[in-house]
């Protein structure tokens, strides 16, 4: 059960982009950036900033060979800013010097004069003037208009969600290096190619002169999957226009300054329900703020569509989304990639509805839950449905009634602290739902001394993707793990990679390794019966690097085998491609089979609230989730353990705050709070969903990367409900993050 890359990092040998050894002669950037939200640019001076010693050159929009665009799916983000600036951080210039102090230090001699242009902050205003990135998209089911009617209960309410800050632990950076006719990339990124392609754009130069490489990286959540680009490709067009190796890494505060973060929504339901709590009819609309460019967002804004009415069966849904350009750092992929913000509006909707019918929210929520052969709002229905086995099982394990009244009793003894409890049930796709992404390489080498050596589109980056890997070629070829070797992500090795993104990492590059391995096996199969002179009816098997004819254990083992092959002059390598079957969506008529299966689960969650100070912990969260057969059940647990915490930070304690002129004052870890180990519940139960096999995954599993992010909305509730157990007949609010300041004011507000 060993991971090799967690070993390596606990005795501190992982290498990142900063640890490697920097070639002789390496120069570095700091970039230069907009102080305000939105102008014209009329003046930029360097004069004084060049004349700092040490300093080599500063390059601007003027000094790109090629086109000033790394914009990936609309072409909307320049490079460096030329003639306005849309954000506070926005790159205007690229400091060159003999180290970073003066690059530093020099960058803060440019003098930069603006007109100041009237920015837009808010997602709704952004509406009102029209500023869409993309006309409004719509989902919908059955007939909304005619449904109401039919509905004893009819509840309307609005939804804020918060951003959130990745906050990994190696900040964005790249090391790229001059090489024949081109250049060499060390980026860390979770899209080699998408930064490969846009230094190709920018420079002017074909893809085959350019080699990304990824060693691993420290931390991702999806910050890396479109946001690394711009550093890769400014230290690419320096190193070029220099032929010297250039290295960025952006120091923590700049790196929070000019990044986007999880976009915040503002949204607003309607929920009608029968007497028996069925929901008929659910309407949302949904304002994203996407920030000043395109970045992700369009992507983003129909995953959260898809995942508009979570683990439900709602017979007649519209659910409208709204892409709002605003003048902040464009927003980006994070953990989830915009269904959370969904789920949070459903579970708010349900939770209000329960309110005015005056029952339990978990009444609701179990009245209408997936069952096998129900539809989802963009057309594809359920299969292998676990939505109810994963409730039922989580209701009987953990006791629900019992845990119910207990914390009924506690609030009843006590005045001031009082408890909440809630129940968060997930339901999450598994793709990309841009389908031509679901596609991956794998190229698997033997060596004559039976070391294995895979290579494939994964980026390591914590999630323990190379562990799954590993566990993978070591399964299909009956050998040792130790005996494998997962290689650097690198496009020179693998190309046209998709990101490492979605969940998708061990599903997309598992099946490919499986696939290489499998071409492999069948090879040495053949082999070996020639070396057993066995006929072709013959049963072959490698169990445990010895090889078995018709289940008898023979003297021919692992090594002695490849040996023989190569002797033989039989291949010992494979490239295999592979992409996920049987997903399309029409983006015209909004309905597909978008996803190759779905996630599903159920936690209880606890909360106790001191209603005096405002102040709260997380008790409990137990979960049972569905892992499918998990390759790699240690990695798997850690994963829905980071998870988990991850999406409580996400509905606690993590507040990104701008200020009225869009700069982030949240910008240190000074004023941006985030989990620690104090914060962790105190009691923190998984359970594995036994005997759900998944025959859509490597080896039967499921991807587990992003699904229990959504635990953590529950949170939200546990604190809530403690707070309406003190004033019950107060109003409550739906706004996240649910700061102990929002906490306070709301137990001693009149309003």
């Amino acid at each position: 059960m060993r991971s090799h890359d967690s070993i390596q990092h606990v005795r501190g040998e992982s290498k990142f982009v900063d640890d490697l050894v920097a070639p002789e002669g390496t120069l570095f950037g700091y970039v230069f950036y907009s102080s305000i939200a939105h102008g014209k640019i009329l003046k930029l001076n360097f004069s004084e900033a060049l004349k700092v010693d040490g300093v080599i050159d500063i390059f601007s929009a003027k000094d790109i060979p090629g086109e000033n665009q790394i914009g990936g799916i609309i072409p909307d983000e320049e490079l460096f800013a030329s003639k306005e600036v849309h954000y506070v951080g926005q790159p205007i210039a690229l400091v060159i010097a003999k180290d970073r102090v003066t690059a530093h230090k020099a960058a803060k001699k440019i003098k930069a004069e603006y007109e100041k242009l009237k920015p837009v902050f808010d997602p709704r205003e952004a509406f009102e003037k029209g500023n869409l990135i993309v006309p409004p998209r719509i989902f919908s089911l059955g007939d909304i208009d005619s449904a109401w009617d039919r509905c004893d209960y009819v509840v309307e309410g609005k939804v804020e969600s918060g951003s959130q800050e990745h906050l990994y632990l190696e900040t964005q950076g790249a090391l790229a290096i001059p090489v024949e006719e081109g250049v060499k990339i060390i980026s860390s990124t979770q899209g080699p190619t998408a930064v490969q392609k846009t230094a190709a754009r920018v420079l002017d130069i074909p893809m085959n002169k350019i080699e990304v490489d990824v060693p691993r990286l420290g931390g991702g959540f999806g910050g890396k999957e479109d946001q690394a680009t711009a550093w890769a490709v400014m230290a690419a067009l320096a190193a070029v226009k220099l032929n010297r190796p250039v290295k960025i890494i952006l120091p923590r505060q700049e790196d929070m300054r000019m990044t986007g973060k999880r976009h915040p929504y503002s949204s607003d339901f309607k929920i009608g329900l029968n007497k028996e709590g069925k929901i008929l009819a659910y309407e949302v609309f949904y304002f994203q703020n996407a920030g000043a460019a395109a970045d992700l967002s369009t992507a983003i804004l129909e995953r959260t569509l898809f995942h508009s009415t979570n683990s439900y069966f709602i017979p007649n849904v519209k659910a409208t989304a709204y892409c709002c350009r605003t003048n902040l750092p464009p927003f980006t992929a994070f953990r989830g990639f915009g269904g959370p913000q969904a789920m949070f509006v459903i579970e708010s909707a349900i939770h209000k509805a329960a309110q005015v019918m005056g029952v339990n929210p978990s009444f609701i929520q179990k009245k209408n839950l997936l069952k096998e052969g129900d539809e989802f709002p963009y057309g594809q229905k359920t299969e292998n449905c676990r939505a109810i086995k994963c409730y039922e099982e989580a209701e009987n394990k953990f006791d629900f009634d019992s845990q119910f009244k207990r914390v009924k009793k506690f609030n009843e003894e006590n005045k001031i602290y009082k408890k909440g409890i809630a129940v968060m049930p997930i339901c999450f796709g598994i793709s990309f739902t841009t389908t031509f992404l679901n596609q991956a390489s794998a190229l698997v080498h033997v060596y004559t001394d039976g070391s294995v050596r895979v290579s494939t589109a994964a980026v390591e980056m914590g999630q323990g993707v190379n562990a799954k890997l590993v566990r993978i070629a070591s399964n299909i070829f009956s050998i040792d793990s130790e005996r494998i070797k997962i290689d650097t992500t690198n496009t020179s090795r693998i190309a046209n990679t998709s990101p490492t993104a979605a969940s998708k990492g061990t599903d997309l590059n598992g099946y490919a390794t499986i696939d290489a391995c499998n071409l492999i096996l069948e090879r040495l199969k053949k082999v070996a019966k020639d070396v057993l002179s066995a006929d072709d009816q013959s049963l072959i098997e490698l169990k445990d690097e010895v090889v078995y004819l018709n289940n008898s254990k023979t003297d021919l083992d692992w090594t002695k085998l490849i040996n023989h092959a190569y002797v033989k002059r039989i291949s010992l390598s494979a490239q295999v491609h592979h992409a996920t079957p049987n997903i399309y969506f029409d983006r015209e008529k909004m309905k597909g089979n978008a996803f190759a299966y779905h996630v599903y689960g159920t936690a209880l969650l606890e909360a106790t609230v001191d209603c005096l100070r405002g102040t709260y912990v997380i008790d409990s969260v137990k979960v049972v989730h569905d892992f499918g057969k998990s390759i790699h059940p240690v990695t798997d647990r850690g994963q829905a353990e980071g998870g988990i915490v991850q999406g409580l930070g996400w509905m606690t304690l993590e507040e990104i705050i701008y200020n009225e002129e869009g700069k982030l004052i949240s910008d240190a870890l000074s004023t941006y709070k985030v989990p620690d180990i104090h914060f962790v519940p105190k009691e923190l139960i998984i359970h594995f969903l036994e005997d759900v096999p998944n025959p859509y995954g490597p080896l039967q599993s499921k991807a587990i990367g992003e699904p229990p992010f959504m635990y953590g909305i529950g949170g939200y509730f546990a604190i809530i409900n403690a707070m309406k157990a003190y004033k019950p007949d107060k109003e409550i609010f739906y706004n996240a993050p649910i700061t102990n300041e929002k906490v306070l004011m709301w137990l001693h507000s009149n309003n």
